[in-house]
């Protein structure tokens, strides 16, 4: 905002003027008010004293002078009091519409009053409104119309009321009334002047009524009180402002209204007492007018000087005004200046966006004046707080603005001048709507999360990374026995036994050291500590959060005390099924007879998935001292259902085995049996072993391919035809199973097995098959066909392809076959039918059961960890 358009604020004023923009004293605007108020009054006072003279017919208060001929007429009295009446209430400041309108009226009396008798004069007839009221038994000799007020004191009238009708309009300019108050100020001075310098002339005019001298007091004082009725506007203003030229104007008016008639009656006087001539007269007066006024220039030159002065501060207060407007135009907050009484005077750019409203719509006005009431409201209340404490005030507050509710941190504070006293209020609001909605956020998310870790059902304690407690839901008590108050700000160690409580805090020690702790739950080892010192198992969910420069740890803590004993229930139960079906594993699938002319290995682990039980099968079946069955299958699934159908499937294969049916019959006669039993699928090899003729005869429905090993090596796959799986051919038959026979040399080794041992998830079925090949190949290089042998190799063969036993999810067989060297085949079978036979055959059942024993036992402890683990 340019200076031009404000006036630079002014220690102790109040306000500024509206016509001129000057600025005014509050004591001296009340000072003209009064002033006014009085000067009516009396007035008034005057106009009913003459109306109480006609009343009681007392010449005294009819005329103040004895004997003088012009009285107060009894249209004149009542003027004069209607008039008097109404710039009194005017007078007094703003009125209602019932006292404005009364105030009017009256004024309006008046006026009709002066305005009728002036007709009368100038039209030369009686409308008959002279003697209305009273008659005029002794009218002047000159006058020829009784009871008629003189023609100077009817303008009076008529201009004093159309004064009084201007003032109280505060829609017209103020100049209005306060130049025909001037007017009727004149008129009534003529008549004092006359009476003053005996110049009868001024008493009247010609023949007609003269004038009273306590009516042209009344006029004098109706035309001050209509001057200064409005003080801050129009001429008065000149007069009232608190500026040098309101100082300099009252002291000329007082000088003008005082020395010249005051000079004029002395040197009259002087010449009344022959004192001297008229010419010595004239000369005197000339010389008292003369060292008036040079008193008065050398005064007025004094005050221009105290003006330019009193300007050169204005134009330095207006370029820090103007400094200061920039100031606070490039301010991003609200700011705004007003003075004591409510009315805006200075305000920034930022005021003007935030309201919508331009400075000049502002500037000298209120708040209530102002648009949004409610915004209004609110304002005015903090500046009466601040006024009222006479300190700073800072208040957090909503208001509503053109684009909606908006928060604002408001400060106002008193702008004080150089004597220390108050003369405007300055705000300062800042626009802190994101703030505010950004800390409502903070709050609704803080509510949400005490209410989540209120509803959590477990025990829950948020610690520091120095393991401090900062926070603990009410399930903590039922579950420590201790309040969640009392254990903020302890070590949540304490919540654990004492001998354990190193552990622990190693636990979450290196738990914290990690780079990227993820969120993860222990309950091994952990114990919680209750109030009353028992100990309980306990679980633990540990994860953190970094929440600003500090890392936080949520530790959840739930009483597993039920669950450790549902699991050594369940644990106890697992080990009893486990060994039932152990056993019933061992009735099904029998024990292969150990042939000293053929020796063999073999290996059995159960899927960990299951009781120990599932429907992988072999079978060794000697059929003569040259021939030697052999089968190996896989039903396709696991539990005691597979076991059962791998308990008929070996029964029926044995049995059609010692009917010395060739293989593919035999796969015939199996598949058929697998068609009769619903949704079955069985995988399955048959080998018939010739001794005698060094060669073996094979058929496979759909089973891995049986690997050889020759004497000289190296292992590989035997060539056989490849058929589908029993049970798929249905009832009826349908594809033929093929069979094939190979030579095998004396001193070959064969491996059959099951998918068990070579498929894993995520890998070719042939690598894991090549892998076996060679695995075996490594095991039995050149080593003779001992069953010692093949049993290390065949546990060399299970610890290559699987390397953890105890987490192996499928069953696995795995049968090693020997067949000795030429002579060493002899020799078995002629030992078969003495004692050796039998004793070294007792020898190798007995390895053999070792084998078995120590198989069990490592199958037991992978057991007994899958029940630990469910």
């Amino acid at each position: 905002m340019s200076a031009e358009r404000q006036a630079p604020a002014v220690p102790g004023t109040t306000g500024v003027g509206r016509a001129e923009g000057l600025p005014f004293h509050a004591p001296t605007l009340a000072g003209a008010r009064a002033v006014a108020r009085t000067a009516a009054l009396v007035a008034a006072t005057l106009g009913a004293v003459g109306l109480a003279g006609w009343i009681l017919g007392s010449e005294v208060l009819k005329s103040v002078l004895p004997g003088e001929g012009a009285t107060m007429k009894p249209n004149t009295a009542v003027g004069l009091l209607a008039l008097g009446l109404s710039l009194f209430v005017v007078a007094g400041g703003p009125m209602s519409r019932r006292t404005a309108a009364a105030a009017r009226a009256a004024a309006a009396v008046a006026t009709l009053i002066g305005t009728l008798t002036a007709v009368e004069y100038f039209t030369g007839t009686g409308l008959g409104i002279d003697e209305l009221l009273f008659e005029d038994e002794n009218p002047p000799v000159e006058t020829t119309t009784p009871g008629r007020m003189a023609p100077n004191t009817a303008l009076g009238l008529m201009l004093g009321g159309a004064a009084a009708l201007c003032g109280s309009g505060r829609r017209l300019p103020a100049w209005t009334g306060q130049i025909p108050a001037l007017a009727v100020l004149t008129l009534g001075m003529l008549r004092i002047y006359g009476f003053a310098y005996d110049v009868p002339q001024l008493d009247r005019f010609g023949d007609y009524t003269g004038m009273a001298l306590h009516t042209a007091l009344a006029l004098v004082l109706l035309g001050v009180a209509a001057f200064l009725v409005r003080p801050g506007e129009g001429p008065a203003g000149l007069l009232t402002n608190a500026g040098t030229t309101g100082a300099l104007g009252r002291r000329m008016i007082t000088a003008t209204l005082v020395v010249p008639p005051l000079l004029g009656w002395i040197v009259l006087a002087g010449e009344d007492a022959g004192l001297y001539d008229i010419r010595l007269a004239i000369a005197l007066l000339v010389c008292g007018h003369v060292t008036v006024f040079a008193v008065v220039g050398f005064a007025a030159l004094t005050v221009g000087r105290r003006i330019e002065m009193a300007h050169a501060r204005a134009e330095w207060q207006v370029r820090q005004n103007r400094l200061v407007q920039d100031f606070m135009d490039h301010t991003p907050a609200v700011v705004f200046i007003k003075d004591l009484d409510g009315r805006y005077l200075a305000v920034n750019t930022t005021f003007e966006e935030s309201m919508g409203l331009s400075r000049e719509r502002v500037l000298g006005h209120r708040d209530q004046e102002l648009p949004a009431p409610e915004t209004a409201r609110q304002v005015c209340a903090a500046d009466l707080e601040m006024l009222a404490g006479g300190r700073v005030v800072q208040r957090e507050e909503r208001l509503g603005m053109p684009d909606g509710p908006r928060d604002f941190l408001t400060t106002l504070f008193l702008l004080n001048d150089p004597s220390g006293e108050p003369y405007a209020v300055c705000g300062v609001a800042t626009d802190v709507t994101e703030r505010v909605a950004a800390q409502r956020e903070v709050q609704r998310a803080n509510r949400r999360f005490l209410a989540l870790l209120e509803s959590a059902p477990d025990a829950t304690l948020i610690t520091d990374g120095k393991g401090t407690v900062v926070m603990a839901n009410a399930q903590v008590e039922p579950l420590f026995g201790r309040a969640p108050a009392d254990l903020v700000g302890t070590s949540v160690h304490d919540l654990v036994p004492g001998p354990r409580r190193r552990h622990h805090a190693a636990l979450l020690g290196a738990y914290l050291r990690q780079p990227d702790p993820r969120p993860t739950v222990l309950d091994r080892g952990l114990c919680g500590l209750r109030g009353d010192g028992s100990e309980f198992p306990a679980e633990v969910s540990v994860s953190t959060f970094q929440a600003e420069q500090d890392t936080l740890v949520f530790l959840t803590v739930r009483d597993i005390t039920d669950r450790r004993r549902a699991e050594a229930e369940r644990a106890e139960r697992y080990e009893q099924h486990r060994r039932i079906a152990y056993t019933l594993q061992h009735s099904l699938m029998g024990e292969p007879p150990r042939l000293p002319y053929l020796p063999s290995a073999h290996r059995y682990l159960a899927s960990v998935q299951d009781p120990g039980v599932g429907g992988d099968w072999f079978d060794i079946i000697p059929l003569d001292e040259a021939r030697t069955g052999i089968v190996i299958g896989d039903v396709m699934g696991r539990g005691l259902e597979a076991a059962a159908v791998m308990g008929q499937l070996r029964a029926a294969a044995h049995a059609l085995a010692r009917t010395n049916m060739p293989p593919g019959r035999l796969m015939t006669g199996l598949d058929a049996f697998v068609s009769d039993l619903a949704d079955q699928l069985v995988t399955c090899c048959y080998l018939l072993i010739n001794q005698k003729a060094h060669e073996v005869t094979l058929c496979s429905a759909g089973h891995l391919p049986v690997i050889a090993m020759p004497p000289g090596g190296p292992a590989h796959r035997l060539p056989a035809p490849v058929n589908v799986p029993l049970g798929v051919n249905g009832p009826d038959g349908g594809v033929p199973y093929l069979q094939a026979t190979r030579p095998l040399p004396p001193g070959s080794t064969l491996a059959l097995y099951t998918d068990g041992l070579v498929e894993r998830p995520g890998t070719d079925l042939d690598t894991q098959i090549d892998l076996l090949t060679h695995a075996l190949g490594a095991a039995i290089e050149h080593s003779p066909a001992d069953p010692d042998v093949l049993d290390r190799a065949a546990a060399r063969l299970v610890g290559a392809l699987i390397p953890d036993t105890a987490a192996h999810d499928d069953d696995v067989t795995l049968l090693l076959i020997g067949l000795p060297e030429r002579d060493a085949g002899h020799a078995g079978r002629a030992a078969h039918a003495g004692p050796a036979a039998h004793r070294d055959t007792a020898h190798r059942d007995t390895a053999h059961r070792d084998t078995a024993h120590r198989d069990t036992a490592h199958r037991d402890t992978a057991h007994r960890d899958t029940a630990h683990r469910g």
